[in-house]
């Protein structure tokens, strides 16, 4: 793992005579990287950009077992383990903090969701196995019917709506996993802002940051899943599989035609990713002998570009579409 290159060359385990591949990253971080680090070069630019209006997008993406829940979510204590998503909630409250006045003011809601076994379910309802249904609005877009949104003061009470909504998340074992997540879970958080200018006038802006926390790829012969556990990882694989489509014709730069309805995840990310955009999403790449042939090949639900994840390593694409912010 070369971290200043942005390259990670991968090697069959045993005596293989097949070559050793390498992948090239735009960033690389190897097992002594903190996640202090690893946020501010991956998470806080997008952040930052959220504030000015921009939809911003942030996952991990790999097979199960891998650390990506640790990655978005870490542990509370000690404070320089907690991962992406509460520092995003301390840094989105920091700037606010900064940057509120008689001129500015901000309103921030956050919403919670779940989608297992392709039905999408409202974390933050009291009843959270009631499955939610995706509507179509020719102005507004796709967008979830009945999800709950909360608006928010602190960084305190997103912790609250967050651990609130994690005890509700479907999770279960595999050999692979101990507390392997059997769904996708998307946390959204929309900033609205109001600055008053020197004529009086009301410039008024709108961003969405989607953290999300993806359910890992598997195969059935590494985690030994059967009945439930087996249909969970079928619906994970294939959703998966459409991320990576999506992503591949995104970057290709050639694809007439992306094919967001494919799977409740591709058909949310563009909802929630319309207009402006940013994405960042650390692959998790686990070291252990019997998990490379996973990684190297993605279980095979990687586009080509995103062929390789992290456990104690973390590799990032950043890619960032340029338009103006998109008004309330």
């Amino acid at each position: 793992m070369d971290t200043q290159m942005g390259t990670v060359v991968v090697k069959q385990p045993g005596a293989s005579s097949e070559p050793p591949k390498t992948f090239t990253f735009d960033m690389v971080f190897d097992e002594t990287s903190r996640q202090e680090v690893i946020y501010q070069k991956t998470a806080m630019p997008i952040v930052d950009s959220v504030l000015e209006g921009f939809n911003g997008t942030i996952f991990a993406y790999g097979q199960t077992g891998t650390g990506k829940t640790f990655s978005m979510e870490g542990v509370n204590e000690p404070p320089e383990l907690r991962g992406i998503i509460p520092r995003a909630f301390m840094q989105v409250f920091e700037r606010i903090a900064a940057r509120a006045g008689q001129a500015t003011e901000f309103l921030v809601r956050a919403s919670y969701l779940e989608i297992y076994n392709e039905e999408v379910r409202d974390l933050l309802a009291k009843n959270a196995v009631n499955k939610l249904e995706l509507k179509e609005d020719p102005n507004t877009g796709v967008y979830v019917k009945d999800l709950t949104s909360y608006v928010v003061k602190s960084v305190k009470e997103c912790d609250k709506l967050r651990d609130f909504g994690a005890s509700n998340r479907h999770v279960g074992a595999t050999k692979m996993n101990a507390d392997s997540s059997r769904s996708h879970s998307i946390y959204t958080i929309t900033v609205e802002s109001c600055e008053t200018d020197a004529k009086g006038e009301a410039h008024i802006r709108m961003g969405k940051l989607n953290l999300v926390d993806l359910a890992g790829s598997e195969r059935q012969s590494k985690t030994a899943a059967e009945g439930d556990r087996l249909k969970e990882a079928t619906k994970i694989n294939l959703s998966l599989s459409a991320l990576g489509n999506c992503i591949s014709a995104l970057v290709d730069g050639k694809s007439k035609h992306i094919p967001y309805r494919d799977s409740k995840l591709t058909r949310l990310l563009q909802a929630r990713g319309a207009g402006c955009r940013l994405f960042s999403y650390p692959l998790p790449f686990s070291g252990l002998a019997g998990r490379q042939h996973q990684d190297r090949d993605g279980g095979d639900c990687s586009p080509p570009s995103l062929s390789l994840y992290t456990h104690t390593h973390t590799h990032t694409h950043t890619h960032t579409c340029p338009v103006p912010f998109t008004p309330l």
